[in-house]
């Protein structure tokens, strides 16, 4: 189930910018979405009863901050504001947190513009990704 969203998510990529395939390490992986959610960073986005999504997350107590390592909403659900509400949640969940950090490929333009509509700012590009954080007030 978790695969399924997951590979219809970022083949998605190619419609904004990305070419055929050009998707995270993982993505497809059974064995690597059980190792994240064994790990504890595997997080299900739930819309009542219906898996939508998901978010594999890094928090660190010591350094007051999260490193948001991916976030898919499955294709079928885009354009429905659960992308944002995901976001909202993973910010809720970690009270302790003081920056929020992920990245992202520098040719996405889907995703580029979602984080910056939630506040992320660019603080490095780097390798092809742009990096962003954000802070709480």
């Amino acid at each position: 189930m978790i695969v399924d969203m997951s590979v219809r998510a970022f083949e998605t990529d190619v419609n904004v910018g990305g070419a055929e395939g050009d998707c995270p390490p993982g993505f497809d992986s059974i064995e690597w979405h059980k190792q994240m959610a064994s790990e504890g960073h595997l997080y299900l986005a739930m819309i009542g009863n219906d898996p939508v999504g998901a978010a594999i997350v890094f928090p660190d107590e010591k350094e007051k901050s999260v490193y948001i390592g991916r976030i898919f909403i499955d294709s079928v659900c885009h354009r429905k504001g659960y992308g944002i509400l995901l976001m909202d949640c993973i910010e809720k969940l970690f009270p302790f947190a003081n920056e929020f950090n992920l990245d992202t490929p520098c040719w996405n333009e889907r995703t580029n513009a979602f984080y910056k509509k939630l506040g992320y700012r660019i603080i490095k590009v780097e390798g092809g990704f742009n990096f962003y954080q954000k802070r709480r007030i």
